[in-house]
């Protein structure tokens, strides 16, 4: 997309104001700059060249979490998510923001779409966490930060930065390429591994195969399927995502399948958006419109075939957490609930804010650790309040930063994607 697209996309915004209440950073702070309208009128400012690329101007843009809350709120049909990735690859292009912090976004980047890369990186965080202890910075939570170097490098300055929670025990799990249906063939389904899933939640992984193999579904797996380009997206880095989008259509390139079955919901997100993605490109936009076509969301993929057959019996006391890229980008909210409604003994009750970001945004925690930390602490205040055994959701992001939060907070509330539930549910 160029700029000219991306203007034509602002100009629908009539600067209603709708989009204020539902953005997290304008119901934190209440600055104009800091809500989605505030923030199209900065990024149109540049682009229509009235005004030159700012620090200010970056560190608005920079604020925003991409959650698109702002979207479905909007009356407009503003397509805000496009327009504000488009802005943030042309402020990656520009060479304006310091070259530590773009190198050390990039080298976290770089590492997350890296199973055995990131596996490796977690690990000697843990140990360089314990070494260096006398040297780094210590939050107010009193956990151990990152390094100084690398937070302050990241955050513009602040060496307050805290990592999600993470596994004792670091490793990159790995699916058979081929998982067959128990009982009568049903569907044919490939799922992806994704990068953080597989090393944080490869139980996630497990326990989706189990699920969709009850559900009457062959699953395959290509091992050859990396990065969908998530991240790389989200963050600005258009052509890194675009490369990426591309290795994932060669990959499934002679596989036949009737749906591609997602358990993360920022890939899930991109990857549904692979046709506007690469509508331009004449080699691969057809494959691309076809790819997204066909990808679902687990939760939205079980609940529409059913698991005909199946006992479900799950006894506990469970809330729902939105997962920004899975409610605003997706629109899948009624699924979730409607499957987890559907097991036996479990009592599912509501969250308040359930679809307010907890401040996790891929990389966001990392780069904005103040704004992520209040969003966090409200979010686990808000799940605390529900009495609840168990807080499911559908992201690992999501997953990884409010268990960092609920462990903060001493609570025994435990944390699980929804498919895990199914599937343990399938085992009792």
């Amino acid at each position: 997309m160029n700029d000219r697209k991306a203007i034509d996309l602002a100009s629908k915004c009539v600067r209603c104001g709708f989009c204020m209440d539902a953005c997290p950073t304008y119901r934190l702070t209440g600055i104009e700059t800091l809500s989605p309208r505030g923030r199209i009128r900065l990024m149109s400012s540049v682009m229509n060249g009235e005004t030159d690329m700012t620090s200010e101007i970056i560190a608005g843009i920079d604020t925003c979490l991409g959650c698109r809350a702002c979207e479905p709120a909007c009356p407009s049909g503003v397509q805000y998510g496009r327009i504000v990735e488009h802005f943030r690859n042309r402020i990656e292009e520009s060479g304006v923001r310091p070259k530590l912090q773009h190198d050390a976004k990039h080298g976290i980047l770089a590492a997350m779409r890296e199973p055995h890369l990131f596996s490796l990186s977690l690990r000697a965080s843990r140990t360089l966490s314990g070494a260096l202890a006398p040297i780094m910075g210590s939050s107010s939570h009193g956990h151990a930060d990152m390094p100084v170097p690398i937070a302050q490098a990241l955050s513009g300055g602040s060496s307050q930065t805290l990592m999600p929670e993470t596994p004792d025990s670091v490793s990159v799990g790995s699916l058979p390429s081929f998982s067959p249906a128990i009982g009568e063939r049903r569907y044919s389904v490939c799922i992806l591994q994704g990068c953080v899933m597989r090393v944080l939640y490869h139980q996630t992984n497990l326990a989706t195969v189990r699920v969709l193999q009850h559900a009457g579904c062959d699953v395959h797996c290509p091992p050859e399927l990396g990065c969908c380009g998530a991240l790389d997206f989200h963050a600005g880095n258009h052509s890194s995502g675009v490369e990426h989008a591309k290795a994932v259509l060669a990959a499934l390139r002679g596989h036949e399948y009737d749906a591609f079955v997602i358990n993360s919901a920022g890939c899930g997100s991109t990857i549904k958006e692979y046709g506007t993605l690469l509508e331009d490109d004449p080699i691969w936009a057809a494959e691309a419109a076809g790819l997204s076509a066909k990808t679902l969301d687990v939760s939205e993929f079980i609940e529409r075939i059913g698991l005909p057959g199946v006992s479900l019996r799950f006894p506990a006391v469970v809330t729902y957490h939105d997962a920004c890229h899975l409610a605003h980008g997706q629109g899948v909210t009624d699924q979730p609930r409607r499957l987890l409604s559907s097991i036996e003994g479990l009592e599912l009750v509501p969250l308040h804010e359930s679809d307010m970001c907890c401040g996790s945004a891929g990389t966001y925690n990392l780069t904005q650790p103040d704004m992520a930390r209040r969003l966090l602490d409200r979010k686990v205040a808000n799940i605390i309040a529900t009495g609840a055994d168990i807080v499911a959701m559908g992201n690992p992001g999501c997953m990884a930063w409010i268990a960092r939060g609920l462990k903060e907070q001493g609570s025994a509330i435990r944390v699980m994607h929804v498919v895990e539930i199914l599937a343990q549910a399938i085992s009792a």
